[in-house]
């Protein structure tokens, strides 16, 4: 029997900003759960682009992105 765990929290490194969230999004959305995505200060324009595009596919509130 399959059920969430809740929300995950993910922090996204610098190097490799959307290669890392792909990897670390992907399955939590699997599992069914809400994710919280914090880029990395130096990164932030490329997760937000990433999620602009991606956003539409995703019901509201299941990816949330915190800046700083």
């Amino acid at each position: 029997f399959h059920e969430p765990l809740g929300v995950v929290g993910q922090i996204i490194p610098w190097n490799f900003p959307l290669l890392m969230a792909c990897w670390k999004l992907a399955p939590a959305l699997a599992a069914g759960n809400c994710v919280v995505l914090k880029p990395a200060e130096q990164t932030p324009a490329a997760i937000l682009l990433w999620a602009d595009l991606i956003g539409d596919l995703l019901p509201p509130g299941v990816l949330n992105i915190v800046n700083g």
